[in-house]
């Protein structure tokens, strides 16, 4: 299995700069073309650690969540990885071998490794080999709730968790749940949403829910608000609440995408 991952490095200057990036009112689309190393961010605390910033918090669009994908050369990492406390996270593989130590136990993930990082939790990560480690980041500060606790922490791997086909679509159009959706001490959700070629979402989705959604392989035409946009591996596509979307996969392998979600909670007035 191969996950998608910014391509980083800088087109030469024959290229034309015209691309298919996109933000509007409803929705963004960041292609993975203009995933390069120019626009690359480094935070305080991690060495050797590079950041592609795809989605932060900004008022009036999608508020509730960050999503990064993080580049570590050998020997990087941090001891220190998350400033705030009340900060919740996913972290999914997607190249390379990574040692996570959580408390007192220590865990060596793999491309297709699946992690949720509860909020205040003890945690380090580090690039345990010469080859680049990089992994998908998705940050979220946790809305506690009355009479629920604090979701414990989960590591896994995609091919442990089952796909969840959708009603009538004989297994085109499946989704691997990581967390029990009917478990609400959880208030957001990241998942796998696997396309076979030609399957689809048959209508145009309209719901509270924000995403953020990187496609790890194949290709679509998704719906966005009023729009058809191609996308394909390392797209990422950041959606407002209330934001139109359906897709067609095309070509001739699934199409797949990490997919972010806030779920589970009121609304705040």
């Amino acid at each position: 299995m191969s996950y998608a991952f910014p391509p980083g490095g800088l087109p030469d200057q024959s290229q034309n700069p015209e691309s298919t990036a996109i933000f509007t009112q409803a929705y963004a689309v960041i292609p993975a073309v203009t995933q390069r190393d120019i626009v690359t961010s480094f935070l305080p605390g991690w060495q050797n650690a590079r950041v592609w910033v795809l989605a932060r918090p900004l008022s009036g669009f999608a508020e509730t969540f960050s999503y990064y994908a993080v580049e570590l050369d050998e020997e990087g990492g941090s001891a220190e990885p998350e400033p705030d406390r009340d900060a919740q996270a996913v972290i999914f593989l997607a190249k390379g071998q990574a040692r996570l130590t959580l408390g007192h136990d220590t865990f060596d993930l793999i491309p297709g490794s699946y992690v949720y990082l509860p909020p205040s939790a003890v945690w380090t990560m580090y690039n345990i080999h010469e080859d680049p480690c990089q992994f998908h980041w998705i940050r979220k500060r946790f809305r506690p709730s009355p009479g629920l606790k604090v979701p414990d922490a989960l590591i896994t791997h995609e091919s442990e968790v089952e796909k969840a086909s959708m009603p009538g679509c004989n297994g085109t159009w499946a989704t691997q749940r990581f967390f029990d959706p009917f478990d609400l001490s959880y208030d957001f959700h990241v998942n796998i949403v696997n396309f076979e070629p030609g399957a689809r979402i048959p209508f145009a989705e309209t719901h509270v829910m924000e995403h953020g959604l990187y496609v790890l392989q194949g290709t679509a035409e998704y719906l966005l608000n009023t729009d058809w946009v191609s996308v394909g591996p390392g797209d990422f596509i950041w959606m407002r609440a209330f934001c139109p979307q359906a897709c067609i996969a095309t070509g001739t392998e699934p199409f797949r995408y990490l997919l972010y979600k806030d779920v589970n909670r009121h609304m705040p007035l």
